[in-house]
């Protein structure tokens, strides 16, 4: 028999997800309380080593549920992890541009500047990756591909936890380095040295009505699940290999708290939007123009088909563009058993 587990270190994207409503109602550490283990959470440590196991998954006995960019990165890197859970929320992804460029579709995205982030000393640019692949798919649905666009860097200095994140009232904004209004392609398409540029979430839309922006495409609401696919369609829940080898019991029941937070989301609609809001940094009118009004019903972990299909599509597109080392089984990367007990537990319950 193992030895109960002294401390889980938990992380999650500033999203919507389960585990982060799970976190703010203290579901997670009340349910694991009464093992004896403690919650403590990553990226709140004043140690950068520690907040940068959110990216490269290098922790021991850990969690994390959010984009899944990261996660693949460190799988396909040779980290020893499991997923457990796949959510799919639906987000705006948002090609942007300014009024004056004449840019009304992705066709007219042909020979103008896309402007990309580039994080040059982070270990995973999550950021370039999600904003390629909403614009590839963009292109090709007009026929197009990204070599027809003009791609402008802006590069990043630092990493995405070189700082620890500030508490204001127990509320943490661990929204990463852009937290000191730091988007190098938003300032650059408003001087008018790029034309188009992506953005993402609640933000986006914020960002896009502040500077009276307009949207060329939307890829996070076109109806072909795989043009949606990207960083945060579907999130991904994972653990490390020794949380489940040594305390699978742990791993049940952070699925079981992911799970009752997000039941306890479809019934309460109103205060999940506040969850949401400060889950992240915004407020609850953004929330809701960028994972609408029913965003409290789309926060559901299981392993759907669609979603297992949409996370290879997506690590097949990182390797093809280099931002991991090589491709890899999605369905040999996931664990159900966690999946598969909880269920059974509830069937019996049921029964």
């Amino acid at each position: 028999m193992s030895q109960p587990l002294d401390t889980l270190w938990y992380t999650r994207c500033p999203v919507p997800t389960g585990l982060g409503i799970a976190v703010q109602k203290g579901w997670l550490e009340e349910t694991l309380s009464g093992q004896g283990t403690r919650i403590e959470s990553l990226r709140e440590s004043s140690e950068q080593a520690v907040r940068e196991s959110h990216f490269d998954h290098t922790l021991k006995n850990s969690v994390r549920h959010g984009g899944n960019i990261p996660a693949i990165w460190a799988r396909a890197s040779g980290r020893a992890t499991r997923v457990i859970g796949l959510s799919w929320a639906d987000e705006v992804q948002l090609i942007l541009t300014t009024p004056d460029t004449g840019i009304k579709s992705a066709k007219d995205l042909k020979g103008r500047r896309f402007g990309l982030p580039h994080w040059a000393s982070a270990q995973i640019d999550f950021t370039r990756a999600q904003a390629l692949r909403s614009l590839e798919n963009a292109l090709k649905l007009d026929g197009l591909e990204v070599k027809d666009v003009e791609l402008v860097d802006f590069i990043h200095g630092g990493t995405f936890s070189d700082e620890a994140p500030e508490v204001i009232n127990g509320v943490s904004n661990f929204s990463g380095s852009r937290r000191r209004g730091q988007n190098a392609e938003l300032v650059g398409l408003l001087r008018g040295e790029v034309d188009a540029i992506f953005l993402k979430g609640a933000h986006a839309v914020q960002l896009a009505y502040q500077f009276g922006l307009q949207t060329v495409i939307d890829t996070g609401s076109h109806p072909e699940p795989l043009i949606r696919s990207n960083n945060g369609t579907p999130r991904t829940l994972s653990v490390d290999q020794n949380l489940l080898d040594e305390h699978f019991d742990v791993a049940l029941n952070i699925l079981t708290s992911v799970v009752r937070a997000e039941e306890w989301a479809w019934a309460h609609p109103e205060d999940t939007r506040r969850f949401l809001a400060r889950e992240t940094n915004s407020s609850e009118f953004w929330v809701t123009a960028a994972y609408g009004t029913d965003a409290h019903q789309r926060l559901r972990t299981n392993l759907d088909e669609r979603s297992v299909v949409a996370v290879q599509d997506f690590t097949d597109f990182l390797a093809r563009w280099n931002f991991i080392p090589q491709s890899f089984s999605v369905r040999d990367w996931i664990d159900p058993r966690p999946l598969e007990a909880l269920r059974s537990s509830v069937a019996t319950l049921a029964g």
